[in-house]
């Protein structure tokens, strides 16, 4: 009888098959729900289930009994149709839900092959498809733009603002001039002092500046100079709240989703060259090794004498560009180089800077593919931007970390992810001394340093990233094992994401010695499981951005000749990252026709019955383009 089997709440994952994972803390193990057993549960919903008693030699079975709390309810998909109906289906873009809704009176725009934001309103019978609602029309199916949108609507973003936000942005920039003549007589100035922006060359908003003076042959100091979106977004005003329902700005391939409306974003928070801007300060005095002697922190106006990019900046360190700011550039780049240094002799990981470009046209369609690799540019700004975060993080919340402050941490990986890692880079004939239980951030900078140069260090990198856990927002400060830090916080960034505007405000409480009360601390802490979960969201939208793209561009090189790395292997097929796009498609198993192929889970390889030829993981092959699907961003690759 059910009604002796145990029943336990938590957390339901949904596979792209359709049957489900249940995880839960009063289970050591996950629990498998067959499809026919989830009773309309849903991808990361919050049910309860009965468990079975178990079988031997099989896996813990149960059935979902009851729906607590859905996670999602919304969903893009395509409109199907016949011409005539008046109802409707949508077909749901996302791979893990598996059933269409049912639109009992569709809008007469709501066509067939039409894509749409669709809301379930009701579905408690599992033979049944969930009825629902169109809350917006996108587009025409595989239009670049309707797709962009999809993405970011997807997961929760607005494409634009309420006119109601947009109202205010517009009466700050009416009253931005008469505003500013009157703030910046309480401010420290720093418009004589030399101060430059060094950003991508495609970059439209400038949330930090460098300021740079020489005080001594030895000693110098540099101003890290931060918009100050606090002083013109008002809290709990309308763009305020708008913003914390983003949390970040989006960063598509060939389009950015702001967090903030552009009138603020890209004018009048951001730090263009030659205007008076305000902003919020941490200037320090350095000495040529490095170290920071003292530090000052408060509101100040800057006036940028120049915006470089980074290829720029790299061209005047190199000599290679003539500017009046050759020798402090290259100075700043001297500081920060053995800034650098001490921090990855402390730990800190490098991880590297090596990032997918897309180049799209007019249309959006993708004309080149590259991997870009950091440059000096880029690390000269990553230090100081680091040290600012640092040393913000330190000052508000104070050496014991009592202070309220919006922390970044990073958790030391666990012992079993760790494992995984080292057997993964075995199985790429990587071997190491030192065992997983006692892994450091210096052990893992050795073997990154290891496999640098490599064919298959942009995977293995990829790996080490997924083997960490993810950086959290927290106001319980329990350091940063990437960065090899105990205190960090987001300082830099507030045009693009909130947590740095609530540091902001934090820094300035404690400037003004105001004290925290308990309703600060709640908002704080419920902010940043907010703002943590909003993150990944951003972040998922950004990498499908750039895995559209990249499936657009491989499907038009289809018959040519290409080569890879083997990323994955399964006991269907291997995976194979292409080398100049980092593009990954499969090659069947049952397609490599010049052998009968077994899978070996243990050295994670396919080996030939007759020939005994061996793919592992990590191995360099060559590969053809077969083709794609678009819509669910896959390559299909055939082995040469």
């Amino acid at each position: 009888m059910k009604k002796n089997y145990k029943k336990l709440r938590g957390t339901i994952a949904i596979t792209s098959l359709g049957s489900g994972y249940f995880s839960s803390d009063q289970s050591k193990e996950d629990i498998y729900i067959s499809f026919q057993l989830l009773n309309t549960a849903l991808n990361g919903d919050e049910v309860e289930v009965f468990v079975y008693p178990q079988l031997a030699g099989d896996k813990l079975r149960g059935e979902v009994v009851r729906i607590i709390n859905r996670k999602k309810e919304k969903f893009v998909g395509t409109i199907e149709r016949k011409p005539k109906d008046k109802f409707a289906f949508v077909s749901t873009d996302d791979n893990k839900m598996h059933v269409p809704i049912f639109i009992p009176n569709a809008p007469e725009e709501a066509r067939d092959g039409i894509k749409v934001l669709a809301e379930i309103i009701k579905w408690t019978d599992p033979r049944k498809n969930p009825t629902g609602k169109i809350l917006t029309i996108i587009g025409k199916k595989g239009d670049n733009d309707t797709e962009m949108e999809s993405i970011v609507i997807e997961r929760g973003f607005d494409v634009g603002f309420p006119g109601e936000v947009e109202k205010e942005s517009e009466l700050i920039k009416k009253t931005h001039d008469q505003d500013l003549i009157s703030e910046i007589k309480k401010r420290k100035d720093f418009r004589d002092t030399l101060t430059f922006t060094i950003d991508p060359d495609d970059a439209k908003d400038f949330d930090d500046a460098i300021s740079f003076k020489r005080l001594s042959d030895g000693l110098f100091e540099i101003g890290v100079h931060i918009a100050d979106v606090s002083h013109w977004v008002k809290e709990r005003g309308l763009i305020d709240k708008e913003a914390i329902k983003r949390g970040f700005s989006v960063y598509l391939v060939d389009r950015t989703i702001p967090m903030l409306p552009e009138v603020l974003s890209n004018d009048v928070c951001s730090l263009n060259p030659n205007e008076d801007k305000l902003t919020f300060s941490a200037v320090f005095n350095i000495s040529k090794d490095g170290v920071v002697k003292n530090s000052w922190f408060g509101k100040t106006v800057i006036n940028s004498d120049k915006r470089f990019t980074y290829e720029e900046a790299q061209g005047v360190i190199d000599g290679k560009i003539k500017s009046p700011y050759t020798k402090e550039l290259q100075d700043i780049l001297g500081i920060t180089k053995k800034m650098r240094k001490g921090r990855i002799n402390n730990g800190a990981l490098e991880i590297g800077h090596d990032e997918v470009h897309v180049e799209v046209d007019a249309k959006g369609t993708p004309i080149n593919i590259s991997v870009e690799k950091g440059i000096d540019s880029q690390k000269l700004i990553e230090e100081l931007m680091v040290l600012a975060n640092r040393e913000v993080a330190l000052f508000v919340g104070g050496k014991d970390s009592k202070g309220l402050c919006m922390y970044r941490i990073h958790e030391r990986p666990d012992k079993d992810s760790l494992a995984e890692l080292l057997s993964f880079l075995k199985k790429l004939g990587h071997n190491f001394d030192f065992k997983s239980y006692n892994l450091s951030s210096k052990d893992l900078n050795s073997l990154l340093q290891n496999i640098s140069g490599t064919d298959e260090e942009f995977l293995v990198k990829s790996v080490v990233v997924r083997s960490l856990p993810k950086a959290i927002y927290s106001i319980d400060n329990k350091g940063h094992f990437a960065m090899a830090l105990k205190h960090y916080a987001h300082f830099t960034s507030p045009i693009r994401r909130y947590a740095d505007f609530l540091v902001h405000k934090a820094l300035q409480k404690k400037l003004e010695g105001r004290q925290t009360n308990k309703s600060d601390t709640v908002f704080y802490k419920d902010m940043c499981q907010k703002l943590s979960q909003r993150e990944i969201e951003a972040a998922s939208a950004e990498r499908l951005s750039v895995a559209l793209k990249q499936t657009e561009y491989m499907i038009t090189k289809k018959g040519e000749v290409r080569s890879g790395i083997i990323s994955g292997i399964t006991e269907w097929g291997i995976y194979v990252q292409d080398i100049k796009t980092k593009s990954e498609g499969m090659i069947k198993l049952k397609e490599m026709r010049d052998d009968f192929y077994i899978f070996s889970k243990e050295s994670f390889s396919i080996v030939g019955s007759r020939t005994k030829k061996k793919y592992s993981l990590g191995g360099r092959v060559k590969f053809k383009v077969a083709g794609g699907d678009i819509e669910r961003k896959i390559l299909d690759y055939t082995l040469i």
